[in-house]
């Protein structure tokens, strides 16, 4: 067996998102061949890839069935999350990947869902951010059990940067950080907007391969300004299964739809999908519908991420300051890796395929 023999037939093995072959893509590294044992690594375009089992049986039956059937093969994988930044890195210079969630309404479980997305993304391997945009009615700093807490500063050059606090791996920034609980944030449209700036320019953020940035409900002044701030990679939609809450989601889907904004939808994940009882972990109930994401998701032509059950420990998880990626219950964590999982596909999609990812001139 040669290097060029194994090459030639990995070349038949296509990434299944990219739709070219992993030779091609330049994923094949560190090849080794000795007499029959062959090791390499492939280079994946996120830690989170769901796909990576599939491709390894893959490059094993096509080096078994095109070079040596008796062949003993190891394959090793990394990552190099994959950035189509076209801004000159501005802002957020070390940050690959920003993605919002939004959701068209409150009450979906948007805040929890972007928690434990990030927490997910960063359990595959991912460096990640979390920044907490909801102004009014700020929640990662509870969900995130640093209530009370208070940042440090740094100095970089003459400037003076905000450290976000690190929890569970996790880089969180939120207004609730910064203010006292008992104090209602009464700030005008311009004020919030200076906020979420300085959320931006003045934390030290560092390298991530993603940000993501906890929306406010709606469609509003928050999520204009953050478009003509940072070059968001795309954007993330939570609802429910309910028909109401589904009829808000499309105005999320709407906005960002629009020609003018040029922000692509990475896709959206039902929350609250159906109800699973701790006793009866085999059983569905759909309190609020069934599949009502999945319609809409066919309706927009937009991919489906997943679904998330309606489970009592996401709840005492979010109050606790515990999410539940952090806790033993594998229905709830199987659900959010999964959805993690598809979602981080759908941003090395979007990278390949899309074009550059800009801060937006948007004219309103």
């Amino acid at each position: 067996m040669t290097h060029e023999d194994i090459l030639k037939a990995l070349s038949n093995v296509q990434e299944p998102d990219l739709g070219k072959d992993l030779v091609t893509l330049n994923m094949i590294k560190d090849l080794k061949v000795e007499g029959t044992k062959v090791s390499f690594t492939i280079l994946l375009t996120t830690p989170a890839c769901p796909m990576k089992d599939m491709m390894q049986q893959a490059c094993i039956n096509a080096i078994k069935l095109l070079v040596n059937k008796d062949a003993e093969i190891t394959v090793k994988f990394t990552s190099n999350t994959t950035s189509n930044r076209g801004d000159q890195k501005t802002v957020l210079k070390g940050v690959k990947n920003i993605i919002a969630v939004i959701s068209g309404k409150g009450g979906v479980g948007k805040s929890t869902v972007a928690a434990n997305l990030a927490l997910a993304l960063n359990a595959s391997g991912a460096s990640v951010g979390l920044m907490d945009a909801d102004i009014y009615g700020p929640s990662q700093h509870i969900m995130f059990g640093i209530r009370g807490e208070r940042p440090m500063m740094k100095q970089e050059g003459e400037k003076g940067l905000i450290v976000p606090i690190e929890r569970y791996g996790i880089k969180v920034m939120s207004i609730g950080l910064l203010v006292d609980e008992k104090q209602a944030i009464v700030w005008r449209g311009p004020m919030v907007s200076s906020a979420i700036r300085q959320f931006v320019s003045d934390v030290d953020w560092g390298e991530l391969d993603y940000l993501i940035i906890d929306m406010p409900p709606g469609t509003g002044d928050i999520h204009l300004t953050m478009v003509q701030t940072v070059p968001v990679t795309g954007v993330i939609v939570v609802t429910t299964p309910q028909t109401i809450a589904l009829a808000d989601a499309k105005k999320g889907i709407a906005m960002f739809s629009q020609a003018q904004m040029k922000v692509p939808v990475i896709g959206l994940v039902e929350n609250m999908s159906y109800f699973t009882p701790a006793e009866l972990p085999e059983n569905k109930y759909y309190i609020f519908g069934k599949e009502g994401g999945k319609i809409l998701c066919e309706e927009y032509d937009i991919p489906f991420l997943g679904e998330i059950p309606l489970v009592q420990s996401i709840r005492e998880g979010g109050d606790s300051g515990v999410p539940v990626m952090m806790s033993d219950d594998t229905i709830s964590k199987k659900a959010f890796e999964l959805f993690a999982g598809n979602a981080a596909r759908g941003i090395a999609m979007r990278n390949a395929n899309l074009p550059t990812t800009e801060i937006q001139q948007v004219l309103v």
